[in-house]
């Protein structure tokens, strides 16, 4: 497929964070798009704004009549759509090109050098630091990213063609489209069982990413990962590392060890250890783009972050609110030591959307374990996502596992009482669900309350 020849694009999921960017891509390339999705958010509003015809009701009869062209239309679907969906169906049976999105991040980034940040956490924040060190130190680069940067404001980054940024997502496989030129692995953490099976599966999954790099290509691996690379880590003897680390009013200031030299007096500002290491490892790639190391280490500096990976909504003396996307036991533990770290004594509520109910059932224990080790917990209803429910995996099921003295099962509709109830100095939202709507109305009634 040439991309010079699509003249429409049409989307299966276009509200996608993955989805989306590639849909402000293709306009901004001139194309014709459109898509569908199952519900309106201000992603979907957002693209609406740059004129492009979003339905939702899955009915190919809604499609705009120039999308039924077989000719010169490329139909791009998400793997979270169902085999059933009948749009899916109808440009399948009728001879279109369909592509997963993976497949057409491949082909958009096949001739430019690529940076591929893969990893079961930190994808979106790695890569998001990247586009921005790679944009501070005038690299021409595209850079899709899996969340809005704080930086650009967008999951989007057009600032020349030569060089791309792109996440290489391990769900359904997706990343084996990929050829890097350069690419991390920034974990590997057993996740998506319900497409893998097992750890085993998952990590030989990784191993096969590792194969598609181009000839001559940089691979960098967390230190203590079995995978052969670059290694980066913190206080240990990795080729790229971060030592002699402080804290000063909330920023991490440090000495980044390379292979060639010891860059001191480092800032970054995101909160955690896990966020530092993917600070290094975006350091280390930024590298093999030539510029000078002291000028990539002054624009970690300046990193602002991500909407929704352990983000400030409200920082007052006696008041925080931090909203992180959080949805695996491990990401928990991360957000929780950060927190620890930088917030010590605090009077901790920790809100929990469980994100998928096989997620739930397969991780249980881990996040019975996690979420215990917060004072206050309530947990929300499991967010099916793609899912059907399953017999007796529900959050009543979890909370029972937990040993919190302070924990309750709520709905939505009961977050803003509970939280006035229990008058927390520190509040924490995390899930990876439709959470993420509810974050602007508590920011709002709690602005008004301190």
């Amino acid at each position: 497929m040439n991309i010079e020849q699509i003249h429409r694009v049409y989307f299966i999921g276009i509200g996608g964070i993955g989805m989306s960017a590639l849909a402000r891509y293709f306009k901004f390339i001139n194309k014709s798009v459109a898509g569908y999705d199952k519900t309106e958010t201000p992603l979907t509003k957002e693209l609406s704004d740059l004129n492009i015809a979003i339905h939702y009701q899955d009915n190919f009869q809604a499609v705009p009549e120039e999308f039924l062209n077989v000719e010169n239309t490329l139909i791009v679907y998400t793997p979270a759509v169902p085999d059933s969906h009948s749009e899916y169906q109808y440009f399948l049976q009728n001879g279109y090109t369909v592509k997963k999105r993976s497949e057409v991040l491949g082909l958009i980034t096949k001739d430019s050098y690529c940076f591929a940040v893969a990893g079961t956490h930190g994808k979106t924040t790695t890569s998001s630091i990247l586009a921005h060190l790679l944009k501070e130190t005038g690299t021409p680069l595209t850079a899709f990213l899996g969340g809005i940067s704080e930086d650009f404001n967008s999951n989007l980054l057009l600032e020349g063609t030569e060089y791309s940024v792109v996440e290489a997502d391990e769900f359904d496989r997706s990343f084996l489209r990929l050829s890097p030129n350069v690419a991390c692995i920034t974990s590997m953490d057993a996740d998506h069982l319900d497409i893998y099976g097992d750890k085993r599966a998952l990590e030989n999954s990784f191993r096969e990413f590792t194969e598609r790099l181009k000839p001559g290509g940089t691979l960098f691996v967390r230190n203590g990962l079995p995978l052969k690379g670059v290694t980066y880590g913190i206080e240990d003897d990795s080729d790229y590392c971060i030592r002699n680390i402080k804290i000063e009013q909330g920023t991490y200031i440090f000495d980044l060890g390379t292979p060639e030299t010891v860059l001191k007096g480092v800032k970054f500002n995101k909160p955690g250890r896990h966020n530092l290491l993917n600070g290094l490892v975006a350091f280390a790639m930024a590298i093999q783009a030539g510029s000078p190391p002291y000028r990539i280490a002054d624009a970690l500096g300046s990193f602002k972050g991500v909407q929704r990976r352990f983000s400030y909504q409200i920082k007052t003396d006696d008041f925080i609110f931090i909203d992180d996307y959080a949805h695996h036991p491990t990401e928990i533990d991360a957000v929780y030591d950060a927190i620890l770290e930088m917030h010590p004594n605090k009077k901790v509520l920790a809100i929990f959307q469980p994100h998928l109910f096989s997620r739930t059932r397969d991780f249980g224990d881990d996040f019975a374990k996690v979420l215990s080790k917060f004072e206050n917990v309530l947990v929300l209803d499991i967010y099916p996502a793609r899912e059907k429910p399953i017999a007796g995996i529900t959050s009543d099921w979890l909370l029972e596992k937990m040993t919190n003295s302070n924990k309750k099962s709520i709905g939505k509709e009961q977050i803003i009482t509970e939280i006035k109830e229990q008058n927390p100095e520190l509040l924490v939202t995390m899930g990876a669900g439709d959470i993420g709507l509810e974050i602007k109305k508590i920011k709002e009634e709690l602005e008004y309350a301190h």
